[in-house]
Order: C-alpha cells, then structure tokens, then sequence
C-alpha cells in the first residue's frame, strides 16, 4: 500500500499514544485499527525504538513484538522527570525549534494552545543560544489538506460535529453535509471516515476533496460500527452491492488488476469479461470513457446508455 513520509510520521504519533494505552495490544487488531496491513504495522514498531527523548542519553522507546502483541516496556520512564536539566545538541535543538514554529501555524489549532506553544518556542530559543539563529532560516510548508486534517482531528478529539462542503468527482458536483466523524487514516491520500447525516451512512472522504469545513456545536453521535480493515485496500466491495459487467479487448486487460472483481471470463478477442461489484455505479462512467474502444459497459442496461451519453456529450464538445 503506498504511502507518504507525512502519512507515516502521522501515523507513528497516534501509534505512540495508542500503545501506551493498550499495553500487550494484538498485531492485527492494532493494523485494523491504523488501516494498514501487519507488515507496514512491524516495518513502523522497527522504527519507533530509533526514537526517544535522546539518541545520546539513552531515552528510546523499548517497543517489541513477538509477532502476536506488542509491548512497550518503558512508557513510564521514557519522557519522566528525573531531576536532571534537559540538555539537547545543536540538530536536536534545531529540529525541534523548526516543528514547533511549523505546528503553529497549523489552521485549527486551539488559540491556548497555540499561544502555549509559542512561549514555550520562545523560552527554547532563548536556551539554544545561536542555534536558534540557525533554525530561523528553515521552515516547513504543511500540505493544502493540512488546515482540514487539523479540524477533523480535533473534531475527533472533542467528539463534535463536522459541516462540510465536499467535491464528488464522481457526480462532479460539490454538497453541502454534516458528519460524525469516526478515524482519520492514510492510504496514499489521507482520509475521514465518518457517519454521514445526509446519507445515514458510514462515508469515506478524501481531505483534499473537501473544500470547505466547519466545526459545529453539536456533539458527534455516530452509531456502534465495526471498524473495517483496510489492510486490503479502500474499496472493499459487499455482495449487497449492484452487480455491473464490463466487457474489454486485449487493451483494457489491466481493469481486472486494477479493480476488484469477481470473475473475469477470457473471451474468444483475448479480452476479458469482468464481473465486479460497487457501491456507487455511477463512477463507472469514468471507466468506460477512459476505455474508449478497449471496452463497454454491458450491464445493468441504464449504467451503459448512462455512459454512451457521456462519451457523446465528450464527442460533442471537442467538435464544437
């Protein structure tokens, strides 16, 4: 499953404190948890023992598994007061002062605890001497979603509702909806999942899609739902789900790698006829245009009219 540096350095914050929270966790709860698979889970839990208070002083994070459960040996001692001053080189005094100055400027930060952060920047900056002179020159830039990521995180946090206003490049349209939101999670783009009010359904929504949000008053109520895993990928469909049969020549054989499916018949031309099921039809159009001559919808009969009209309203725009 790819994945980004920003979405793994994310995913290992929440990992700490879910941890520490959960002593002796199972591997394959926690990855269904992260929507990850059990190797991404094990390639992170390699990592978190790299990091601690300091590299020099000792203070790692003692995590290890034994395939089975994890456990944190040394939650308590990692980051306790023992009297002694804390003491940082010049790259851990940078590194540190560059972040706090990036998490900042975070839209949706809590106005306390932005004006908490930046005296506690000040009184670093003061003990680091010329070294914050150095990390002035560096800055960070936060990805667009970054502003929305920070509201549903503390949407989440505070157990409020979310209003949004959300592009489906499905329907290419934009709607108006108000959400429960239930995780945020990261498969190659980040994403919320939460109750929709509009639907009266469990929805996905990519953060980059939304192109405006608020946070409501209103306490998230969303139902008991099970948590899915997503360690096989995003789209997971259900049997309950319509059924649509696309039929595609030697050219569009990359379909049935590319979506899920549930037969694919070889046919006499070396293409395929490919049995898959999907929540939403509709985004098939998509498909078909893309496919152009290298195949066609053939059922249900109304998806395929649907997207022999798409493709001629196409033809039509590029003859005008």
């Amino acid at each position: 499953m790819a994945t980004n540096a920003i979405d793994q350095t994310r995913r290992m914050l929440s990992l700490v404190t879910y941890l520490r929270e959960r002593p002796g966790a199972r591997v394959g709860d926690v990855a269904r948890a992260f929507g990850i698979t059990e190797d991404e889970l094990i390639a992170d839990l390699d990592v978190l023992p790299l990091c601690g208070t300091s590299f020099r002083g000792g203070d790692l994070l003692d995590i290890d598994t034994d395939g089975d459960r994890i456990w944190w040996r040394n939650p308590d001692a990692v980051g306790s007061s023992t009297g002694a001053p804390l003491r940082l080189a010049a790259d851990e005094a940078t590194a540190l002062l560059v972040a706090a100055r990036a998490v900042a400027t975070l839209p949706g930060l809590r106005e306390s605890d932005r004006q908490a952060l930046l005296r506690a920047t000040a009184k670093l900056e003061a003990a680091a001497g010329e070294v914050a002179g150095a990390s002035s020159r560096l800055s960070v830039t936060f990805e667009s979603e970054g502003g929305v990521f920070a509201d549903v995180d503390r949407a989440i946090a505070e157990r409020r509702r979310l209003w949004l206003r959300y592009y489906s490049p499905a329907r290419d349209q934009l709607t108006e909806r108000e959400v429960d939101p239930i995780r945020l999670f990261a498969v190659g783009h980040t994403y919320m999942e939460a109750w929709c009010r509009l639907s009266e359904a469990r929805r996905t929504f990519r953060l980059d899609r939304v192109a405006e949000i608020r946070l409501l008053d209103d306490p998230a109520e969303p139902p008991e739902l099970e948590l899915r895993d997503l360690s096989e990928g995003l789209v997971q469909p259900s049997a309950e789900d319509p059924e649509v049969v696309v039929e595609v020549g030697p050219g569009g054989r990359w379909v049935a790698e590319y979506y899920p499916h549930d037969s694919a018949e070889e046919r006499p031309d070396g293409g395929l006829r490919i049995t898959l099921r999907t929540p939403d039809p509709a985004s098939l159009r998509r498909l078909a245009l893309r496919l152009g001559g290298d195949g066609r919808i053939v059922s249900p009969p109304e998806l395929a009219d649907s997207a022999r009209r798409a493709a001629g309203e196409a033809l039509a725009a590029y003859g005008e």
